[in-house]
């Protein structure tokens, strides 16, 4: 289920009903039928079906007339299908960074923080091209982005699939991509040009050059 990305629809579907109650606090099959007005059965079908997809999960029991029920309560992953206020966040920051420092030295100040991103993710000088662009795609991916690696003869490019993991600050501050420029070049070890698509819809695009004098 990693990364699976759920439009609208999902949520107006009746699972995406059990998961919206189920972030409110409504958490056992009793309380969820009755919100929903379903059947205790049909509650338990979609709850196995969300648990067998990685979003909902048991944990522990409350007191009932008869017996204690199940308490079911979202997973973490579950979490992240709601959107978050980290990039609006984000966004201002690099705003008002930006009004009161310059571009330039938000730029000097987005690449320290690239390269702290990236401690403890650098490679070992034994590692192949194929081995640091792979840690390189693996990690953007944890990161929310789709890369993939191309081979276009010349070129080596790390690049979008369909999205940019910064696709809501791109378009108002392009310094992001030198970010990630940086951090693909701390984690790959190799020296990296960045040539993204900027815009209403961005697509990341790296190329690799070559390797940086202290990488074999």
């Amino acid at each position: 289920m990693k990364g699976t990305k759920f439009g609208q629809n999902f949520f107006e579907s009746t699972r995406g009903q059990v998961i919206g109650l189920l972030r409110r606090g409504v958490g056992t099959v009793e309380e969820l039928s009755t919100k929903l007005e379903l059947t205790d059965n049909a509650v338990r079908a979609h709850l196995a079906t969300l648990e067998r997809d990685g979003l909902v999960e048991r944990r522990g029991t409350q007191p009932g007339l008869r017996k204690p029920h199940v308490h079911y309560v979202l997973t973490a992953e579950a979490e992240q299908l709601y959107p978050k206020a980290y990039s609006t966040l984000f966004n201002q920051l690099l705003t008002v960074l930006k009004r009161r420092v310059g571009a330039e030295e938000l730029e000097s100040i987005l690449t320290e923080v690239a390269r702290s991103l990236a401690v403890g993710n650098t490679p070992d000088d034994h590692e192949t091209l194929e081995s640091r662009a792979a840690r390189a795609i693996s990690t953007f991916e944890s990161m929310g982005g789709a890369p993939a690696l191309k081979d276009e003869g010349d070129k080596v490019l790390i690049a979008s699939v369909t999205s940019c993991p910064f696709d809501t600050s791109v378009s108002r501050h392009p310094e992001v991509c030198r970010l990630a420029e940086t951090f693909i070049s701390e984690v790959t070890g190799l020296k990296v040009k960045e040539h993204c698509q900027k815009g209403e819809r961005p697509k990341c695009s790296f190329e690799i050059l070559e390797p940086k004098p202290d990488a074999v």
